[in-house]
């Protein structure tokens, strides 16, 4: 089925469940960061990162006095939780990092995504990317995707620390506000309902995700538009559909051919 909205300026997406696979997150990314905590804080004292790092846990934690060997403690119950911790988000990305820079990951996009982007992006829409995680882990999946470098397919990058919690209508406000973008002429899809409820509350369309085989199913509470991939949506930017824009254009298919 075709999804259609009323005309947009920006794209504003969520990663995990909507444009990669949640399970790559729990099942590869999560513990590959559980397992390093301790040594990437040891291998980086007397670093900047480090200091900020130790700063963040202590402050969010409200130990002044916290050690490394209790920040690591709390790094690892947070990611066993699976908690929204800015510094637990911060510690994955830094650790991510050298993982992707090593060629021992790679973020998971899924195939529609890619020329999605560029579609959008060729219709003059601007596309964003709305994460828990950090704002560099984001940037880090997008530049070493299994589609291979797509960073220059978004315009830029939010998370909670410049954004604000995604349950919250003001954190959609603010991204807004940086878009400079009317909320009604932006999008967001997520596989969220709560974070769809408060982007909608806010005043931005929404567009749930459910990809198949996702354990929730397909249906998300019935009275809103859901697809199960990203070509499924038609969007109007201006006076031009993207279903104009595929037919009449070129659309780059392969990473090496996108716009940048």
């Amino acid at each position: 089925m075709t999804a259609e909205t009323t005309p947009v300026r920006a794209v504003v997406l969520d990663i995990e469940g909507t444009t990669g696979s949640a399970s790559h997150v729990h099942d590869v990314l999560f513990p590959y960061a559980r397992k390093r905590f301790a040594d990437w804080l040891a291998a980086h004292r007397g670093e900047r990162a480090h200091a900020e790092l130790l700063r963040e846990i202590r402050d969010f934690t409200g130990d002044a006095a916290l050690g490394e060997e209790e920040a690591v403690t709390a790094l690892e119950r947070w990611s066993d939780q699976d908690l929204k911790a800015p510094p637990l988000k911060r510690a994955q990305g830094l650790i991510w990092a050298d993982g992707y820079a090593r060629g021992e990951l790679a973020g998971h996009v899924y195939d529609d995504v890619p020329s999605a982007l560029a579609l959008w992006r060729h219709a003059g829409i601007d596309c964003f990317i709305y994460s828990s995680g950090s704002r560099a882990a984001q940037r880090d999946w997008f530049a070493h995707s299994n589609h291979g470098d797509l960073s220059g397919l978004v315009c830029d990058h939010f998370d909670l620390l410049d954004a604000g919690n995604k349950h919250n209508a003001e954190s959609y406000r603010n991204i807004a506000e940086a878009v400079r973008t009317p909320p009604g002429e932006i999008l967001f899809l997520s596989d969220e309902c709560r974070e769809l409820d408060a982007a909608a509350t806010a005043g931005w369309q929404t567009v749930a995700v459910r990809r198949p085989g996702d354990p929730r199913g397909a249906q998300v509470d019935g009275h809103r538009v859901v697809v199960s991939s990203l070509d499924e949506l038609r969007l109007l930017s201006g006076s031009r559909t993207t279903e104009t824009v595929r037919r009449t254009a070129d659309v780059p298919n392969s990473p090496a051919e996108r716009p940048r």
